[in-house]
């Protein structure tokens, strides 16, 4: 991303967008390092491969993928727009990013209530508060952003 000035980052933000950044996120999640026409169609459901060409010469048109000789298409460039700003890889997975502050802070939480219980003082009781507060606030908007995913 680091060769991407921010007029291209504008246009590859408008360009990527419904069936397109679908295409872009199957390819991101993709077991293999390259991934065909049909291949895409079949796993994006499109009613024909012309459908999946089109969005993969789109994605190859914005510069973030190549094709091989062999007609398969693999990703060259990985940029974080629109959606994507949002989720970061964990091996061939794409997760929100707020879920590893959900993590950490429902951790802290459960730390803090088995060393410190709710002995009724008011220090502990606000600390309580803002932590559940805290907590349901970052898993709302990591199920949000889970539900918002292309697939």
């Amino acid at each position: 991303m680091s060769d991407v000035s921010f007029s291209d980052l504008a246009v590859i933000e408008s360009q990527l967008k419904g069936k397109t950044l679908l295409v872009y996120w199957y390819m991101l999640r993709a077991s293999r390092s390259s991934v065909g026409v049909r291949e895409v169609q079949r796993a994006l459901g499109f009613s024909s491969p012309s459908v999946a060409a089109h969005h993969l010469n789109k994605l190859l048109s914005l510069g973030l993928v190549d094709q091989k000789g062999t007609g398969e298409y693999f990703i060259t460039q990985e940029v974080k727009v629109g959606l994507l700003r949002f989720f970061t890889r964990l091996g061939r997975f794409l997760v929100p990013r707020y879920l590893f502050y959900s993590v950490w802070l429902s951790t802290m939480l459960i730390v803090y209530l088995v060393f410190y219980g709710l002995n009724g003082s008011i220090h502990n009781i606000a600390a309580i508060i803002f932590g559940v507060i805290a907590c349901l606030i970052l898993w709302f908007e990591t199920v949000r952003l889970w539900k918002e995913k292309p697939f």
